[in-house]
């Protein structure tokens, strides 16, 4: 029987809503094998964040010519920043039957649901924009205005909650984790994503 392909995981949510906490508590559990696509950037790293781990740094002439020469499968400019994901290493990784999750701007996630319908879906939600508020104020890493500026995107980006197939909310670390695993988990039984597998097993492929 064929290989199955490997599902596309897009987590993605406002900013500060906690999804780098909520992915990396996935991919610390050992009932997970999620292989993880690193984003790249051109905002500096904040403390501790190591390139090639956390985001690959880029400057903006670099990424720019990622765009022009069609090497990410999205791409968004958020608070003066670009983000992208790759396209090769998602592709390769798909085909070899692994589960590719990514973690992007709720932009980014709007460019793959036109590029990539089959993919999963879903959006990290806060519980209350105060609480989004104050998860931004407590990580202590920007002034004032540019969350002002984030809290008010926020409340565009949850308009958008409509292009998602899921929504978790992030009311605490690993309920959240204990959802979306299972939302995997059900993803990768759906008749859709599994058919063609049985229908070639009947015709003797």
């Amino acid at each position: 029987m064929n290989k199955q392909r490997g599902l596309l995981i897009v987590l993605s949510g406002p900013s500060g809503v906690g999804k780098g906490t909520v992915r990396k508590e996935l991919f610390t559990q050992p009932n997970t094998n999620y292989e993880y696509s690193i984003s790249m950037t051109t905002r500096a790293p904040r403390e501790g964040e190591v390139d090639g781990i956390d985001y690959f740094f880029k400057t903006k002439e670099e990424f720019e010519g990622l765009i022009h020469a069609g090497g990410l499968l999205e791409h968004a400019e958020f608070v003066g920043n670009y983000y992208g994901t790759p396209l090769a290493y998602v592709n390769e990784t798909l085909d070899a039957g692994r589960d590719v999750f990514l973690e992007i701007e709720v932009q980014g996630a709007a460019q793959i649901r036109a590029k990539a319908p089959d993919a999963l879906f879903i959006f990290l939600a806060p519980p209350s924009l105060t609480a989004l508020q104050n998860r931004l104020e407590g990580r202590g890493t920007e002034p004032a205005d540019v969350i002002a500026k984030r809290v008010a995107t926020a409340s565009q980006e949850l308009e958008m909650m409509s292009l998602y197939d899921y929504v978790v909310e992030n009311d605490e670390v690993q309920h959240a984790c204990d959802k979306i695993n299972a939302i995997i988990k059900a993803e990768h039984c759906r008749r859709e994503r599994v058919e063609k597998r049985y229908l070639s097993m009947l015709k003797g492929e």
